[in-house]
């Protein structure tokens, strides 16, 4: 079984939540970061990307920036920004935007788990932001942000955690897109319900998991200390919904594109999101045109995925990207931000090309994972996000 433990959480002082609360460090750039925090001493992404506090062109990566998180978190902990809970509690964490809500629960897993394969990774984790992260968590002595993981479908646990929205929450904040958050202290029955599971699935997270483990390793306390626990919000499997995790290509060469259409001539053009699966969009020189997907170059379950597809049969042998972890001409845009921005990207020079995906569904993510399989890196973009900065676990 699943180890769940509570815990006594860092949390925004009242009335604070909405000045920390911020996007997770992952899904904004230095320059993303510091424009949101402008202005907001207390916003939380001067604890998950400390350069934004210091001269422009500092290495994210030196001494000085891992320093600066430690600083500001420990003066947040000190000044009343954040508030200790005082005793180790489960919380309840629900999300609602546009008349969709999903719950889950907020406690810490342990690393062991994690280890152990019973915390189901589904794609691998590239070593530089695994050092980056591990050096967080070491130098902060502390998990600033959560991970989001998937519990199989448990009968009952999706109308047990609805339940819990009935008392006065503990916090209460509406983020911009109209993204409401709400934190509670969860009673024990879907603790209990959960604590059934055999297995979670990791769905947002893989880095801050394995560095976790690596952090873990490196303190070497034994399996109870709390540095081993790390925090993650765990959603029942049906609350879920994957968008695309669409793909941009820079530096083409001379005959590229044409070797691409050539291959995978158009079936239509003007149409930049693909409305089935085995189907995808590419934009170059200002237009949209889509496209069929090659046959999987094996029939099992992490191959037949469209992201594999594509990879295997377009990306490296036509483009030469053989490997989308490590290969500086491949980026990656979540689906939240939609074609406009893709168009963006191409049009501004940033990028030479763009390509629109149907989206993973979380009946692949489960079914990969279960196989002991692996998705190529960039599978799945889960929105919408947790907000950081809400509970912290110190160690």
């Amino acid at each position: 079984m699943i180890r769940l433990r509570p815990f006594n959480a860092w949390r925004p002082a009242p009335g604070l939540a909405a000045q920390v609360g911020c996007v997770p460090y992952d899904v904004v750039d230095t320059e993303e970061a510091r424009s949101l925090a402008a202005g907001n001493s207390r916003s939380f992404l001067h604890v998950v990307r400390p350069e934004i506090a210091l001269e422009a062109g500092v290495d994210a990566y030196s001494d000085t920036v891992y320093a600066q998180g430690r600083t500001v978190l420990d003066r947040f902990c000190q000044d009343g920004t954040l508030v200790q809970d005082a005793d180790p509690v489960f919380y309840i964490y629900r999300i609602t935007v546009g008349g969709r809500s999903q719950t889950g629960i907020f406690a810490l897993v342990a690393t062991e788990d994690y280890d152990a394969g019973r915390i189901i990774r589904h794609e691998l984790t590239r070593p530089d932001k695994e050092d980056d992260r591990t050096r967080h968590i070491l130098t902060q002595e502390a998990h600033a942000e959560p991970v989001l993981l998937i519990a199989p479908r448990i009968a009952g646990l999706t109308e047990a955690l609805s339940a819990e929205g009935s008392r006065e929450p503990l916090m209460d904040i509406t983020t911009e897109g109209g993204v409401r958050h709400r934190v509670w202290i969860s009673s024990t029955l879907p603790v209990r319900m959960l604590s059934q599971a055999e297995v979670l699935y990791v769905a947002d997270g893989h880095h801050r998991c394995k560095a976790a483990s690596r952090a873990a390793a490196v303190i070497g306390a034994d399996a109870d200390h709390a540095s081993r626990f790390f925090p993650a919000v765990v959603f029942p499997q049906e609350q879920l919904c994957i968008l695309p995790y669409n793909r941009i290509l820079t530096s083409l060469q001379a005959g590229d594109w044409k070797r691409f259409m050539n291959r995978y001539p158009a079936l239509e053009s003007g149409v930049s999101v693909p409305g089935q699966r085995g189907r995808f969009c590419a934009y170059h020189n200002g237009q949209w045109t889509l496209h069929e997907l090659p046959a999987p170059l094996i029939h099992r379950a992490d191959a037949t995925l469209d992201v594999a597809r594509m990879q295997t049969g377009i990306l490296d042998p036509i483009f030469g990207i053989r490997d989308p972890r490590t290969d500086s001409r491949i980026g990656f845009v979540g689906g939240i931000r939609g074609t406009v921005e893709l168009e963006r990207l191409v049009d501004s020079g940033t990028a030479d090309a763009a390509f629109s995906l149907h989206p993973t569904s979380i009946q692949d993510l489960v079914t990969v994972s279960d196989a002991g399989l692996l998705m190529p890196p960039k599978s799945t973009w889960f929105e919408p996000k947790l907000r950081s900065g809400l509970l912290i676990h110190r160690f």
